[in-house]
């Protein structure tokens, strides 16, 4: 029978980042089978019972792995306010829980992740593993050098000035837009910044996968390249996306 370091386990299950899940365990928080563990490296399986504050945790027997078209209209909620449709309710055929990697606002449609592994999530996430979020955004104007110059200079939120990582005009109105951060609508805010009137807001790329052909509101499995691909280095990933 397949086991995982119980740290692992954790995080898989989405408990929290591995490194709290380790935190965890060494302030006595985490039992297996009735006893508490002190060591983040025992094994475990889907058999033993694991309880952390008291509350059952069952190990992930399968892990999924979509990369999905967010289509508009669609928050990335699993409990939405009355009224709202989930993007979880898209995909009908699995039967684990899921949750979507990140967010995108109701109105933006393109590129999400979704799974039920909670490390995975937690490193594609995480700022140090600097991996990048690219958007096409439509305009009503056209776009000037101003423009370009003013969506450079960024924008400060929550007290943080946030700036892009590369702004490329595509057509009249159509801007593609690289952000590190992703910020609660930090893309529309920097678009609105810079006097522009966005219509269409669409996430194209995260690190290295590309959204590509798939239609709005499809989703097909990540392939374990393309999983691998997310954690090289820094230098290589950015070298990937010039």
């Amino acid at each position: 029978m397949d086991t995982l370091r119980l740290n692992l386990a954790l995080a898989k299950s989405g408990v929290a980042s591995r490194r709290k899940c380790d935190e965890l365990i060494f302030a006595g928080r985490v039992t297996v089978n009735g006893k508490v563990a002190d060591n983040p490296g025992i094994r475990v399986s889907e058999t033993d019972r694991i309880a952390v504050n008291g509350r059952s945790v069952r190990v992930k027997k399968t892990q999924y792995y979509f990369l999905l078209n967010k289509p508009k209209g669609y928050v990335c909620s699993a409990k939405p306010a009355n009224g709202q449709n989930s993007v979880l309710t898209l995909f009908k055929d699995v039967r684990e829980r899921l949750f979507t990697v990140g967010r995108l606002d109701k109105e933006t449609t393109g590129l999400i992740l979704v799974t039920n592994d909670g490390d995975f999530a937690n490193r594609v996430m995480h700022p140090s593993f600097g991996i990048q979020k690219e958007y096409l955004a439509k305009v009503w104007q056209e776009i000037t050098d101003v423009h370009l110059k003013t969506l450079m200079e960024g924008i400060e939120m929550e007290g943080v000035l946030l700036k892009p990582v590369r702004v490329t005009k595509v057509r009249k109105g159509t801007l593609k837009i690289t952000v590190m951060e992703g910020k609660k609508r930090e893309v529309r805010e920097m678009v609105a910044h810079a006097g522009l009137d966005l219509f269409d807001l669409k996430r194209i790329r995260i690190g290295g996968l590309h959204l590509g052909t798939l239609s709005e509101g499809v989703y097909r499995n990540l392939t374990e390249s393309e999983k691998n691909s997310l954690f090289g280095t820094k230098q290589q990933r950015l070298k990937g996306q010039e």
